[in-house]
């Protein structure tokens, strides 16, 4: 059962991962090639709990949502990026 719940885990990292392409709509390039330098760490990162510990897999698209929340809101607030 746990091997599923790690399963659904990279699936949902994944649809996040569009969101994160998306934001090349909003966000300057150089935010834009970190965000996607984070999102491709936290899936190596889910890759890796696969194997090992298949249930906290979810806690990289979680992160992930996070990451994305915080620095284009951060971005919209203090840098003038128009969302």
């Amino acid at each position: 059962m746990t091997r599923v719940v790690g399963w659904f885990g990279l699936a949902v990292h994944l649809a996040v991962g569009f969101w994160y392409a998306a934001s090349g709509l909003v966000v300057p390039g150089w935010a834009l090639a970190g965000l996607l330098v984070m999102w491709a760490v936290l899936l190596v990162a889910g890759v890796r709990l696969l194997r090992r510990r298949p249930a906290l897999v979810l806690l990289a698209p979680l992160s992930a949502v996070l990451i994305w929340l915080a620095v284009v809101s951060a971005g919209d607030a203090w840098l003038g990026w128009t969302a």
